[in-house]
């Protein structure tokens, strides 16, 4: 059984919660993204007096490492490696887009012909670049995270034989320039929920990272040349 703070200050809604295995004891959400740095002790603290567990009885601390704002991810991560440190206790990253991912399957599990469904979850990059890759329900990559200028023959082959799910920021500006049958776009809100299940299964496994070398995934730093246009 884990005991694990859950971290998510990645896009424009942050969320921190307390989960034993996959339930959620207690959730604190901040819709204004300037305001994540400031939300993010206090609401440590509310979870705190909330579950009436003491932070030294965690197992571990969980944050979702990136893509997403640059801001945003640092705020996470120095405040999930600053208690790692404080309480000696192991670090899990997450991919912030799998969490994103598993918001959109989790919302439309029963849909007819759910295994013929692919799930893009997208970040705002700003101008009409995101940052996304694209899972099958098992959350198996079938596109790896990158840095995407969008068009409208973006997906081309992965649309043409599957259903998409297109979720967060970055698809709203997608769904301008798409006009397909089997594109789906999705208002599914990810939240440290996700996170806390995809971070339980990490723990089950022991895939932990060294807290002292951990930094964000920002993604587009990878990017010498032009992003990858699908």
């Amino acid at each position: 059984m884990s005991l694990i703070l859950n971290i998510d200050t990645a896009t424009e809604n942050a969320s921190v919660c307390i989960s034993r295995d996959i339930e959620i004891l207690a959730m604190e959400k901040n819709a204004d993204q300037k305001n994540h740095a400031a939300f993010i002790q206090p609401a440590i603290k509310r979870l705190h007096l909330i579950t009436s567990l003491p932070l030294q009885e965690i197992d571990a601390v969980a944050v979702t490492a990136g893509p997403g704002s640059y801001t945003g991810l640092r705020v996470g991560m120095a405040t999930a490696k600053g208690l790692c440190y404080a309480l000696k206790k192991p670090l899990i990253l997450i991919n912030t887009l799998q969490v994103m991912a598993l918001a959109s399957i989790k919302e439309n599990e029963g849909q007819h012909m759910f295994d013929t469904f692919l799930f893009c979850p997208m970040i705002d990059a700003r101008r009409m670049e995101v940052f996304t890759a694209i899972y099958n329900q098992n959350l198996q990559a079938i596109a790896d995270p990158a840095a995407v200028i969008l068009d409208e023959n973006s997906f081309k082959q992965q649309i043409e034989q599957n259903r998409i799910f297109f979720t967060g920021s970055g698809s709203i500006k997608f769904k301008n320039i798409l006009l397909h049958r089997n594109a789906v776009f999705s208002t599914a809100q990810h939240h440290a929920g996700h996170l806390a299940e995809l971070a339980c299964k990490a723990f089950e496994k022991d895939q932990f990272t060294n807290v002292a070398y951990s930094v964000p995934f920002y993604l587009k730093e990878f990017f010498n040349q032009a992003p990858k246009v699908l």
